[in-house]
């Protein structure tokens, strides 16, 4: 009867281990953890950019470039491979190349670790390969650390980075999304001292005070957020407009003459004979006084004969649409100055210059709201006299009726065995009831064990 009882307890610890040992095999960590190691063994998952992403005006200036990341423990893997093609996009965006753009990438925890130099490689596919070996550190968050580590070794010219005398931008994007263990606010000082412009990308839990700390002036322009790693990736664009050396007149703009660029900006000239109005965009016939953009100077108020003169008995004849004009469709010249005009179909907007497609219905025009202008987040649609906004899908629209939200779905996952907190419920429950059958069945025991001995006493 004892060896019997004896036997079935032995039997049942094992059955209390089993579980344990199974929920830490089993637990999402882990489960994780696996799917990390089998996704960094495969092909990382880089996407080229679209030609029309790609070829434009804007053109990357070269940079000496230095990725600070944060790879803390709070930075789940498969976070962490969102960051790794975040910067893999981001070097698809750079002209890279021992004259062009050099990149470098530091990595962070509790200790920092310099992945390669600037001057380690130097094709977009060689540093997509070294981010693509990144692995992430541990616990801990040494921002400050990184940062001169950095500064000291890594935009040095040992390391790779251009001497001064080539005036090339030495550039490092931090991402990270937690507080910093240490000190942040005088590094980064003495790192922006030394030349080094510093953009902050902040996620999810990332401190807004020390993104600010450490991020170069003006604030507006240097420091990020986004509310998850998903996210991160659409930031690649807004660091292309921000990095870029693009020709500012080719882009767009306003002067009715002469466009001259100016860095990302541009200022307007006129012509010979011409002067330019207060407005600093429109131009007068030299001498016939200056006249604000869409008032006198397009109504064309002027002598078609009136030259340099203020009497008005110049030879010369000025063609004006020749000359220049902002019209989007069609210049009409009007003496010495000229007017816009739409073709069939079109109206005339109130800048006068710009024309809006109007459409057909029921014998009157219908003006096209959303592409007139529209503060929707998402998407506009048109309504019969206005419009409104929607959201794409999985998305929820705010109470301002313009904004989108993520829609929140509250998923209850318990009974399916497949997922892991299913198995970890589970399991639970298991343990619960093995826990409680071991607790009856030592009190069988000892039952038992008592009806021996008034047995035995017999």
């Amino acid at each position: 009867m004892k060896s019997f009882f004896g036997s079935l307890v032995y039997c049942l610890s094992l059955l209390l281990v089993e579980p344990s040992q199974s929920y830490d095999l089993q637990s999402p960590s882990y489960i994780l953890a696996q799917s990390y190691a089998q996704r960094r063994n495969n092909a990382f998952p880089y996407r080229t950019l679209s030609p029309a992403a790609t070829d434009s005006q804007c053109r990357s200036r070269p940079l000496d470039l230095v990725f600070i990341i944060d790879s803390s423990r709070s930075v789940r893997p498969g976070e962490f491979e969102k960051v790794k093609i975040f910067l893999a996009d981001m070097v698809d965006t750079l002209d890279v190349g021992p004259d062009a753009t050099r990149v470098a990438v530091v990595n962070y925890a509790s200790t920092v670790k310099i992945e390669f130099l600037l001057k380690h490689h130097l094709t977009k596919d060689t540093i997509k390969q070294a981010i693509n070996r990144i692995e992430p550190l541990a616990e801990g968050t040494m921002t400050g650390l990184a940062i001169k580590k950095a500064m000291d070794e890594a935009f040095t010219e040992k390391s790779g980075a251009r001497p001064k005398s080539k005036n090339i931008s030495k550039v490092a994007i931090i991402v990270t999304d937690g507080r910093p263990q240490d000190q942040v606010e005088e590094v980064s000082a003495a790192a922006r001292a030394s030349g080094i412009e510093i953009y902050a990308v902040g996620v999810d839990r990332a401190d807004m005070r020390s993104l600010k700390l450490m991020a170069s002036n003006p604030l507006e322009d240097h420091v990020f957020y986004v509310e998850t790693y998903g996210l991160i990736e659409k930031l690649t664009s807004k660091f292309r407009e921000t990095l870029c050396d693009m020709n500012a007149c080719e882009i767009g703009h306003s002067c009715q003459h002469i466009c001259v660029s100016n860095g990302n900006s541009y200022y307007c000239k006129c012509h010979l004979g011409f002067v330019l109005n207060e407005d600093k965009k429109t131009c007068s016939i030299r001498g016939a006084g200056a006249y604000g953009h869409g008032n006198s100077v397009r109504k064309g108020n002027l002598n078609s004969n009136h030259g340099g003169n203020e009497d008005g008995k110049g030879t010369s004849s000025v063609d004006a649409c020749v000359l220049g004009h902002d019209c989007q469709h069609t210049c009409v010249t009007s003496g010495s100055s000229y007017y816009c005009t739409c073709p069939p179909g079109f109206v005339l907007m109130l800048d006068k210059r710009s024309c809006f497609k109007a459409t057909d219905d029921d014998d009157s025009a219908s003006l096209d709201h959303c592409a007139l202008g529209h503060d929707c987040e998402h998407i506009c649609i048109n309504d019969d006299s206005s419009y409104h906004c929607e959201c794409q899908r999985g998305f929820t629209l705010q109470q301002d009726k313009k904004t989108c939200s993520k829609t929140k779905v509250k998923v209850e996952v318990v009974q399916d065995p497949c997922m892991c907190e299913a198995r970890l419920a589970f399991q639970r429950k298991t343990l619960a009831s093995i826990q409680e059958l071991s607790a009856k069945l030592v009190a069988l025991i000892r039952k038992v064990e008592q009806m021996e001995n008034m047995l035995g006493r017999m």
